[in-house]
């Protein structure tokens, strides 16, 4: 690993402005942690205050306060801003990490600066593309194509066989419908610790660029995920659903099979969509289930209160 530090004029020209600090950064702190080599930020006054008190090398806010400081970057947003100088000051992996107890099939393509966890599992022809880390004990199942800078948490399974039967009404049987398609996850991608996502039956399914993914959240065979999605922990996803761009799943949503998420939708927690139903509204949130708009959902809640 490479260490990095960047000087607080180059910091400046990332998030897009300017200063006269001379402060040379290499890392992101918390205030009690924080150092003339640290960048810390304030999303309110009262931290902004706090923050000036410190020995902090650069302070991201969104103004300079009553007191001038040149250690003060005025940003439109100081969380985001964080996250980019924290991202532009991590060490960066210079050549492949391989555990010695991980199992990395001969046939499985690797690209530069990958990093394969203790006991983690690559099977054959899988695709893993550069600055990809799978961590400890995650499968990357057959066939499976990661793109560039995808993180895989301890635990994840990626191209497990879907949950997809044909039903024999005379006998009762229930008989594997063929899942021999493929799983592709796109750029930047970020899947959580016991995260599972089903390959296609026949078709594929695929994460959009992107998106992030919570832990134990489940994702059936065929979905189409869109990119920059946010899902937090425990949503469920059943086969053939789309999700398009940006939507927004809060913990515990549920989609039943075929439905459609249109893009930058937001669920709220525990919501739950009947299959096949079809969700349009960029930013319009729904609650409840089955899932409606907030202000409906606020009005049956009101309703059923009255009855007690």
């Amino acid at each position: 690993m490479s260490s990095k530090t960047f000087s607080a004029v180059e910091l400046a020209r990332r998030l897009g402005t300017t200063t006269t600090s001379t402060a040379v950064l290499s890392r992101v702190s918390d205030l009690d942690t924080t150092g003339p080599d640290a960048v810390v930020f304030a999303e309110d006054v009262r931290t902004l205050v706090a923050a000036m008190e410190t020995s902090a090398g650069m302070i991201l806010a969104r103004s300079v306060g009553t007191l001038p400081d040149d250690r003060v970057l005025v940003v439109k947003d100081p969380r985001y801003a964080f996250a980019v100088c924290a991202r532009a000051l991590s060490p960066v992996r210079t050549e492949g990490e391989i555990h010695p107890s991980a199992v990395v099939d001969p046939s499985a393509r690797l690209g530069e600066r990958v990093k394969i966890g203790a006991r983690a599992v690559v099977e054959a022809h899988a695709i893993l593309g550069d600055d990809v880390e799978i961590a400890a004990g995650a499968l990357v199942l057959r066939g499976v194509e990661i793109g560039n800078r995808v993180v895989v948490q301890a635990g994840a399974v990626l191209g497990a066989t879907g949950f997809g039967y044909a039903h024999n009404t005379e006998t009762g049987e229930h008989l594997l419908f063929p899942q021999q398609g493929r799983l592709v996850i796109e750029e930047d991608v970020e899947i959580g610790a016991n995260t599972t996502i089903d390959r296609g039956a026949l078709g594929e399914t695929r994460i959009g660029s992107g998106t992030k993914i919570d832990n134990q959240v489940h994702i059936g065979h065929n979905c189409k995920i869109g990119k920059n999605v946010l899902m937090a922990s425990q949503v469920g996803i059943s086969g053939s659903c789309v999700v398009e761009d940006g939507a927004v799943l809060a913990g515990q949503v549920g989609l039943g099979d075929h439905v459609h998420i249109g893009p930058g939708v937001i669920l709220g927690g525990a919501s739950g969509v009947f299959p096949g139903k079809h969700l349009e509204g960029p930013g319009q949130m729904f609650m409840g289930v089955p899932a409606e708009p907030l202000r409906e959902y606020l009005k049956t809640i009101a309703r059923v209160r009255r009855l007690k």
